[in-house]
């Protein structure tokens, strides 16, 4: 008599199989850039078959597309998914603020993969827009949408346009990373973070707050 796995079982060795796709489909587009990462180079490098990558992943731009899925859930999850929980929204905003600014930028400049990923989907964007789309879709859109929810709910700050002063706050630490990090800047532009980040928060809190 055959033996049948259970459907647990089934699931994990997806999950597994999956995990490596995306894991060799990471170090191929890193390595040779998205045009010249093919399918075959991602299955080589996952140990798998082609025919497995697409039973996972049903072309290029949806693996690159679960790629950065993958960058929000497991580097940012933690960071941004308690944004709006009970918690936080008791918080004052300075303390709020701070953490997010300070977990943000511990997550990236510490993370060397994240940022040849950022570099990766900067060079690209030009020949394939859709992939900086998916990028600022699904982690910088969420993130503007959860701080603007969260400081128009903050009254004491009498703020008139929340999402812009959201904007500013993540455009210039996205914009400390770049430079100071992704464009290797730190050295020429030095900036302390402590001291961006105080500047930013005192633009959003009055100092009597």
């Amino acid at each position: 008599m055959e033996h049948r796995k259970d459907s647990s079982t089934d699931r994990q060795e997806l999950s597994e199989k999956a995990k490596a796709i995306l894991e060799g489909a990471m170090r191929e587009f890193l390595a040779h850039g998205y045009a010249a990462t093919s399918m075959d180079r991602v299955a080589a490098a996952a140990g798998v078959s082609k025919a497995t990558v697409y039973s996972h992943f049903k072309d290029k731009e949806g693996l690159f597309n679960a790629l950065i899925q993958r960058l929000v859930y497991e580097r940012f999850g933690t960071i941004f998914g308690s944004l709006l929980d009970s918690h936080s929204a008791q918080a004052e905003p300075r303390v709020v603020l701070r953490r997010l600014a300070t977990n943000m930028l511990d997550s990236v400049t510490t993370d060397g993969q994240l940022q040849a990923f950022m570099r990766l989907i900067v060079g690209e964007s030009g020949r394939f827009p859709e992939l900086a789309n998916a990028y600022v879709r699904n982690l910088v859109k969420p993130v503007i949408d959860s701080l603007t929810h969260y400081l128009a709910s903050q009254p004491q700050l009498k703020l008139s346009d929340p999402e812009a002063i959201v904007r500013i706050f993540i455009g210039s630490l996205i914009y400390h990373v770049l430079l100071q990090e992704v464009l290797h800047g730190k050295e020429i532009l030095p900036m302390e973070r402590e001291r961006l980040v105080d500047n930013l928060i005192s633009l959003i809190v009055c100092k009597e707050d």
